[in-house]
Formats: C-alpha cells, sequence, structure tokens
C-alpha cells in the first residue's frame, strides 16, 4: 500500500517520537542499529508503548532505498545531545566502509552509502527556550561537514521571515475539516524569496475525522491543491501519521490501519493517490466561474506516463449539493482522446462514512471511461466528493478555465 502511494520521500522516525516526553527516552539512533538481539529497545512515553527499535535508524534509510524514496532524517536537538552524536549517524549513512560509523553499517550488510541529503533539526520544537542556540550549533556543523545536505527548522516560515538561516522550515497543520479546506490559501502570499516549505505533518483530526472520514480526506484534498499550486515555494508534503496498529490507537486518524493479518486504507489514504502524479508534473493556472465556488476547490497538471501526456484536472466538491461544471481547456496544441481518457472519483453516500476491516472498501476511487471528454465537457460533481478527469493529450501546453 505504501509503495502504491509513489512517496518521493520518507520522513522518519516520526514526530514526537523523536523527542519523548522526556529526554530519556527519546529515539536514539546508536541504539537502534547492530543486531537485533543486542538493542535494549525504549519506552516510547508520547505514545504509551515499549518499542524493541527492530525498525531502527539502518531500517528506515533500508525502506528508503527499498521505495525509491529520498530518506529525511529527523533528530532530536535536545541539550544533552552533542554535534557528535548527529555527525556519526550521517557517518553512518553516508561514510564510506572504511570510516568508523560506515563501517559498522557496511557489517550490517549495506556497504554502499545511503544518499542523505535532508535532516530536520528537531521537531515542533522552535519556541522552546533552548532550541534556537541548539539549532545553530547543528547547523553549523552539519554544514561544515556536509555542505550539500539540506536542513530544515522547525519555525514555521510562512507567514514571516526566519531569524536563522534553514534550507526548508517545517509546517505543520491538525485542525477541523472546514479550516484546512479554508486552507487551501496558506501560501497564496508567502515570500518567494526565503526557504522553502516542507508541509510534514497534516491532517484533519478530532470529531471531523473520525477514524478517518471521508470528510476529512476532502477538506484535505482541498489542501493538497493550494499546495500543488504554490510548488514553487512548497517544495514536499506528508500526511501523518502514516501507520497504526489497530490494537493499539492511540491518535486518530491514520492513513493505513493494520493487524496481525489485514490491513486497508482510511480514505485520506485513498486521496493521497489522486496526487501521485503531481511530483515532477507541469502546473496550469485554472479558474472557477460558479455560483458553488466557494465550496469548490481544484487544480490542473499535465504529467506524462510511459510516453503518453494528460491533463489531469482535480475538483474537490466540499458542499452537500451536486454541481454541474463545463470544463473549459484553452490552449491546447493536440486533440483529447475519449478513448484513453478517465474519471476517477472518491464519494460516499455519507460524509463520515469511514473504511474498517469489515468493510474495507467502503470509501475508496471509482474510475469510469470518460467518454465525453473534450476541450469542453460537462460535468457533474458528486456532493462531498473528490474527482479526478484524466485527458489523454498529445501535448501537454495549456492552460485550463473552468
Amino acid at each position: 500500500m505504501l509503495l502504491d502511494l509513489k512517496p518521493r520521500f520518507l520522513r522518519f522516525p516520526g514526530g514526537c517520537f523523536v523527542e519523548g516526553e522526556w529526554l530519556r527516552n527519546a529515539f536514539r539512533w546508536r541504539e537502534s542499529i547492530g543486531p537485533w538481539e543486542e538493542r535494549p529497545g525504549h519506552f516510547g512515553d508520547v505514545w504509551h508503548y515499549w518499542t524493541d527499535d527492530g525498525l531502527g535508524y539502518y531500517e528506515f534509510l533500508q525502506l528508503s532505498e527499498d521505495l525509491g524514496a529520498a530518506p529525511i532524517w529527523v533528530f532530536n536537538n535536545g541539550i544533552s545531545h552533542n554535534d557528535e552524536d548527529v555527525l556519526d549517524s550521517l557517518e553512518f549513512a553516508r561514510g564510506s566502509a572504511n570510516s568508523t560509523w560506515g563501517s559498522v553499517r557496511a557489517a550490517m550488510g549495506h556497504p554502499e552509502p545511503f544518499p542523505v541529503k535532508y535532516v530536520a533539526i528537531g521537531n515542533e520544537d522552535c519556541g522552546k527556550k533552548y532550541y534556537l542556540g541548539n539549532y545553530l550549533k547543528f547547523y553549523n556543523a552539519i554544514r561544515e561537514s556536509y555542505p550539500d545536505i539540506q536542513m530544515i527548522s522547525n519555525c514555521d516560515g510562512s507567514s514571516k521571515p526566519l531569524d536563522h538561516p534553514a534550507d526548508l522550515y517545517d509546517f505543520h497543520v491538525y485542525t477541523d475539516s472546514k479550516t484546512l479546506f479554508n486552507m487551501k490559501g496558506t501560501f497564496d502570499k508567502t515570500s518567494r524569496t526565503g526557504p522553502k516549505a516542507f508541509v510534514s505533518e497534516y491532517a484533519v483530526w478530532r470529531t471531523d475525522a473520525g477514524r478517518g472520514s471521508l470528510l476529512g480526506s476532502l477538506a484535505e484534498a482541498a489542501f493538497l491543491t493550494g499546495l500543488e499550486k504554490n510548488s514553487d515555494i512548497v517544495q514536499m508534503a506528508s500526511y501523518a501519521p502514516l501507520f497504526v496498529n489497530d490494537n493499539d490507537q492511540t491518535w486518530n486518524p491514520d492513513a493505513i490501519v493494520f493487524n496481525s493479518w489485514q490491513q486497508y486504507g482510511t480514505p485520506s489514504y485513498w486521496m493521497q493517490k489522486f496526487f501521485r502524479e503531481s511530483s515532477g508534473a507541469m502546473i496550469h493556472p485554472i479558474t472557477i466561474s460558479s455560483s458553488y465556488s466557494g465550496s469548490l476547490a481544484a487544480s490542473a497538471i499535465t504529467w506524462q506516463d510511459s510516453g503518453n501526456s494528460f491533463l489531469k484536472v482535480k475538483i474537490v466538491n466540499f458542499g452537500s449539493d451536486t454541481v454541474s461544471l463545463t470544463i473549459s481547456v484553452s490552449g491546447l496544441q493536440a486533440s483529447i482522446n475519449a478513448l484513453g481518457s478517465n474519471a476517477t472519483v472518491l464519494t460516499s453516500s455519507n460524509v463520515k462514512d469511514e473504511n474498517s476491516f469489515s468493510n474495507p472498501n467502503k470509501v475508496v476511487p471509482v474510475t469510469s471511461q470518460l467518454r465525453n471528454a473534450a476541450e469542453q465537457m460537462q460535468v457533474t460533481l458528486a456532493a462531498h466528493s473528490f474527482s479526478s478527469f484524466d485527458l489523454a493529450l498529445a501535448q501537454s501546453e495549456l492552460v485550463a478555465e473552468m
């Protein structure tokens, strides 16, 4: 299921898990490498469970490699850590097989270095008493030893400039569905000259989310269309949390729910599949002219697959009314092939519907052939739905209007 999302990066080992409620319970990379049976493990006091750290620093690097995703190493910046500890972790990942820590990696079966290019200095620690001082120590030490590594600050630079150097900054948001839907324009007025944004945690939560609702996924989809349109300054985005064990669920919702023999995706998981082609795609301007525009969100991209080009128009209908629209594409320099065009819709009979082990496909995308695909075509958006119209093209130079 994770591979099906075609992830471009993996942020690990997590957020609050990195910090711990108390520093003695923070994730420590040195104790998560080497033979599994010799790892001491630690108490994850934020989420209240013991972990044997069998899924440790090395395994996260391996998982990133297996997925073809860039590893993003999030480390604790607490005052008891020192610069050398983090530099050692980078040497473990990137050092030669003859280096002190690179030789440990080689002995574990991976002589070739891992391409760690991003590190996050802490998690949600901006504003804490010692964060800036510690951050600068880490930043300077890493920049000196690994000048190509991109460093991520915990401080939000979306509305005002940062007061310290950074290549990217973290942006986290957990809120209700209406608020997140309206946050689709969050980065519209952000400075284009500062560090880029890493929206490393986003989700609808609490009442609107349940254990993963259609309602939550629609608001998240609208928010992501805004990130797409601001992709010149939003470099990466990741839903959180990714996995949850159904037998020990502390946080709701999560993208993929599993037990010892089953798994299913929440509507938020399926929503993300609509955005798989966004990385490396070409974004196009789009306008919405409708009496329902206040409850709509949309974006348009062109992307390629196996030599074929497509215009993908994604539209969220956050309202309770069915909406009819005319999609009009101008500037198109190639005909649309209706036979190769499809429509995919994520919706359900109730906006609070969820998936479960007993009904894992209650809220999943449904794809059908788009027989009326053309430069101008009529579409109907079901109430509380997320639709993607994939129009087969010969070229991708166009402007989309609605």
